[in-house]
């Protein structure tokens, strides 16, 4: 598997985002508006955040060779699990930035204000979620292959791969 690159992150943050704002923006027109960010979503966000980046500290440890009896499927998973968090980090980070964008406008009403506030954030939160992912993923990239193994053939001991 690939890592996720920043590239396509960012490319999710700015989409969810002006699609978000618009249908926000169209839902607010017909009346509809969604309710405010609670700030029990900025803790389990950051919450998943710590998990994956302690799941990913573990394999960092087996891969400096401090840890030696870690499960190779877990290391796999702890990679996996990394990169939907940096993907969900990202789609909620756009959504997030959707509702600051389609209340910009509105700032003089201290209620939608306060919106404002709790979904920027929100998006501050989702985004460090995203950075915890790309960082774990790179806690499980494996090191290159030694020359020596690489010249040997078959011979050599074969890397070890999530």
């Amino acid at each position: 598997m690939r890592r996720t690159s920043v590239r396509t992150l960012l490319a999710v943050v700015l989409g969810v985002a002006v699609v978000g704002a618009v249908v926000g923006r169209a839902l607010a027109a017909q009346g509809v508006h969604l309710p405010p960010v609670a700030w029990v979503e900025d803790v389990a966000i950051l919450l998943l955040a710590v998990v994956i980046f302690w799941m990913g500290w573990a394999v960092r440890a087996y891969q400096k060779g401090d840890r030696p009896d870690l499960d190779p499927i877990r290391a796999a998973r702890t990679f996996v699990l990394a990169k939907a968090g940096a993907l969900t980090g990202a789609i909620l980070a756009g959504r997030y930035l959707a509702t600051v964008l389609g209340l910009l406008g509105d700032l003089d009403i201290a209620a939608l204000r306060d919106r404002v506030l709790a979904a920027a954030v929100a998006a501050l939160c989702a985004l460090v979620l995203a950075v915890v992912g790309l960082v774990v993923e790179r806690f499980c990239e494996l090191p290159p292959p030694d020359d020596e193994d690489a010249e040997e053939g078959e011979g050599g001991a074969a890397p070890m791969s999530w």
